[in-house]
């Protein structure tokens, strides 16, 4: 989408140059599952930005997630860490292991990668970053993989599983993740599948700290 006056164009900290804006989207060949929501819809309150007691021998730093809750930690220290409700990959799309942020980029562009087209030829093969984009206002992408975390223009999906194996974050939560983590840091994706009543069950919470 055109850039208006005094707005710079999207960056990417790995230093590689941004595609050139303007580049129509389309958004009626995304699949509902990717289709922005109308409105803004409220996040139930445990999926909302929040300090929690956090037990883990990971170092501070390092990004933790909890697919089978739909929870993304930030460890802060001192048995505390950063919460963050999201959307996880479906069934059979789950994934776990560790990784490094290999790349970070603001408003992204989207090329659905090919293992997606196959499955859904009809998606673009290319889509211009910007509000209407799958991938948000933020991605971090994980090593050489086609995982990535990333925003979202469909708040509505945190806390479920619909997915290809990328992890969704409200546009808000992923800009303030995005603030707080640098190239090359270490992410661990815990192994879990979604929950037999995944759909109507809330996950557990830990008890909350202190709200940001």
């Amino acid at each position: 989408m055109p850039l208006g006056p005094g707005v710079r164009p999207p960056a990417d900290v790995t230093g590689r140059e941004a595609p050139a804006p303007g580049r129509p989207n389309t958004v009626a060949m995304l699949p509902p599952e990717e289709q922005p929501d109308h409105g803004k819809p409220e996040l139930p309150p445990q999926f909302r930005r929040q300090i929690v007691s956090f037990q883990t021998s990971e170092p501070a730093g390092t990004i933790v997630i909890d697919t089978a809750h739909t929870y993304l930690y930030l460890v802060l220290g001192n048995g505390q860490a950063m919460r963050y409700g999201v959307g996880v990959g479906r069934e059979g799309f789950t994934w776990s292991g560790s990784e490094r942020v290999s790349r970070m980029k603001e408003w992204p562009d989207w090329y659905p990668p090919a293992e997606m087209i196959e499955r859904q030829p009809y998606l673009p093969r290319m889509m211009a970053g910007g509000e209407t984009n799958p991938l948000g206002a933020r991605a971090l992408y994980l090593g050489k993989t086609i995982y990535r975390i990333h925003g979202t223009n469909q708040p509505s999906t945190i806390g479920k599983y619909v997915s290809s194996g990328c992890i969704r974050l409200t546009n808000e939560d992923i800009e303030d993740l995005y603030s707080r983590v640098q190239v090359g840091t270490r992410v661990v994706v815990l192994p879990g599948s979604p929950p037999a009543t995944a759909s109507s069950a809330p996950p557990p919470a830990q008890a909350p700290v202190q709200q940001r």
